[in-house]
């Protein structure tokens, strides 16, 4: 857990707002390894402490974004990419 994601961080997924971000996976999907990926630095998930509380207003719920965030996060390790994700988060998914 980091207070605030970075400027690169932010810069990586395309936000400018330090606010917006709650979470990052960092790291190479496991869809996209190859015979070469025993060579890479280990995935990270990293959660921000300072954007979770300003988006939520009780320790509740703090919880449960973050609950959120981590499976999030999780989703991108496996590959799935935002569009979607937000699918799946929207009941779209199947």
């Amino acid at each position: 857990m980091e207070d605030w994601p970075s400027r690169e961080q932010l810069k990586s997924v395309g936000l400018k707002g330090r606010y917006e971000l709650l979470g990052l996976y960092e790291g190479t999907p496991i869809t996209h390894r190859d015979q070469g990926y025993n060579l890479a630095l280990p995935d990270r998930i990293t959660i921000f402490q300072k954007p979770l509380e300003a988006q939520c207003g009780s320790a509740a719920e703090i919880k449960r974004e973050i609950v959120r965030t981590v499976k999030h996060e999780i989703a991108h390790y496996f590959g799935m990419d935002e569009e979607r994700l937000h699918e799946i988060e929207n009941g779209g998914g199947s």
